[in-house]
């Protein structure tokens, strides 16, 4: 079946347009879009979505409505995530969406952090088993308002979101260029207490591989790959020792924006907040390794809008309840 998925977060919004085998599966990409938009920048000071960040996202809806419209896709849903639980005047938002979807008659989900959670585990895990990649798994998303912790086998067993991003981790913390010693200390306790507050619900010991999701990762990891161009094909799955991953985020924290703008594989809407997310990657890498020892730490390209997408097949259980397969909906 072909299906459209939609992940609005604080930073970016993409599309994924893929055919999958209900027997296997399998995702097939047909279209695979990302567009930074920076819907939440603000939000976390604010508690508004920004007018013309509102807008900017919206514009991107109506285009990928449009995407759906022209690949024929069977279903389609539409998740948004942190800046969208946050803000005040999320309701504009969810209006505009519906509007740009009309003709699918769906609306935007508001999904909670655990949903997010699970969506993100039921997209990255897959290929890890594929790969014969020792569980259980730590799946962590670091996104540009929250981070969720996933831990589990061949399903979720302990889920938790908190609100570290690498939006709001800039814009409350790292202003100037580069970050001074003193901000990046601040951030870096702020980190430090969330992710021991992530570890008393959702276990770091005795893992079997520690698997990073999302834009501030697969950079890190390009980074420390030292990739002339980006190359998903080279990031995804790519296993890299726990010193060499820190050492790469600590390099990207220290550049100045310049610096980070002229590497061959930085996307233009990452530089100014990949410092953040290298930092809360870091600080995650380090934790899980005094927990855990020395063990696998993988990147996966695939992700909560992988889990998205699987989430239209029937059957396919997206939660660690075992209830049955996650529906769209619109919100309320």
């Amino acid at each position: 079946m072909r299906v459209g998925a939609v992940d609005c977060g604080t930073n970016s919004i993409r599309l994924l347009i893929a055919d999958i085998d209900p027997a296997t599966r399998v995702v097939t990409d047909v279209v695979r879009d990302l567009a930074v938009v920076r819907l939440g920048a603000g939000v976390d000071e604010t508690g508004r979505l920004d007018p013309d960040r509102m807008a900017a996202a919206l514009a991107m809806a109506g285009t990928y409505a449009a995407r759906c419209r022209e690949f024929d896709v069977s279903a389609v849903r539409f998740v948004a995530t942190s800046a969208s639980r946050d803000a005040a005047n999320a309701a504009e938002f969810v209006a505009g969406v519906e509007a740009a979807f009309a003709d699918s008659g769906i609306g935007p989900e508001v999904i909670t952090g655990a949903e997010e959670a699970r969506l993100s585990f039921l997209g990255a895990t897959g290929d890890l088993r594929s790969a014969l990649l020792p569980e259980p798994y730590l799946v962590v998303d670091i996104g540009g308002g929250s981070t969720e912790f996933v831990r589990g086998h061949d399903r979720v067993e302990a889920a938790v979101s908190l609100d570290m991003g690498c939006v709001r981790f800039t814009e409350r913390h790292l202003r100037s260029d580069p970050p001074t010693p003193a901000e990046i200390a601040a951030a870096r306790a702020d980190a430090g207490a969330l992710i021991a507050e992530a570890a008393t619900a959702v276990p770091f010991d005795g893992l079997g591989t520690l698997v990073g999701l999302a834009g501030s990762v697969t950079t890190v990891t390009a980074h420390a790959l030292g990739l002339t161009a980006y190359d998903s094909t080279r990031i995804h799955l790519a296993t890299l020792p726990a010193g060499v991953t820190r050492a790469a985020a600590r390099d990207l924290l220290s550049r100045t924006r310049g610096e980070r703008a002229a590497l061959p594989f930085m996307h233009p809407g990452r530089v100014d907040v990949i410092g953040a997310g290298a930092l809360i990657w870091d600080a995650i890498v380090e934790a899980v390794v005094a927990r855990s020892g020395q063990l696998p730490i993988v990147t996966s390209e695939h992700d909560i809008l992988d889990g998205i997408a699987l989430s239209l097949v029937p059957g396919v259980v997206a939660s660690g309840d075992g209830d049955g397969p996650v529906s769209p909906h619109a919100p309320g």
